[in-house]
């Protein structure tokens, strides 16, 4: 496995859905043994430029102006298709 990650978790407004998905990408880090600073922020963060990360899990719709890889975290708030994520999550490290 690669070496530490930097990931951004976003959603509409950067406040409670990210820090959901933080927590659940945090226990799932450390489960699996990867090692990652975790942020969370909303979308103005991509459009400002503000972004630092080595890739984004969004729970919500991230312009196509962004070039940081993307991974889609609805699942995260639906319950189906988790492990699904957390295998491209995993994949990042790789």
């Amino acid at each position: 496995m690669a070496g530490a990650k930097r990931i951004l978790v976003i959603c509409g407004m950067g406040v409670a859905t990210s820090m959901m998905v933080v927590q659940k990408i945090r226990a799932f880090c450390e489960s699996d043994g990867l090692s990652a600073t975790i942020t969370h922020g909303e979308v103005a963060d991509l459009v400002s430029g503000r972004a630092d990360a080595d890739f984004i899990v969004a729970a919500t719709q991230v312009p196509s102006s962004v070039t940081i890889p993307v991974i889609a975290g609805l699942p995260f708030l639906t319950g189906i298709g988790v492990e699904a994520v957390y295998d491209q999550i995993r994949a990042q490290f790789e």
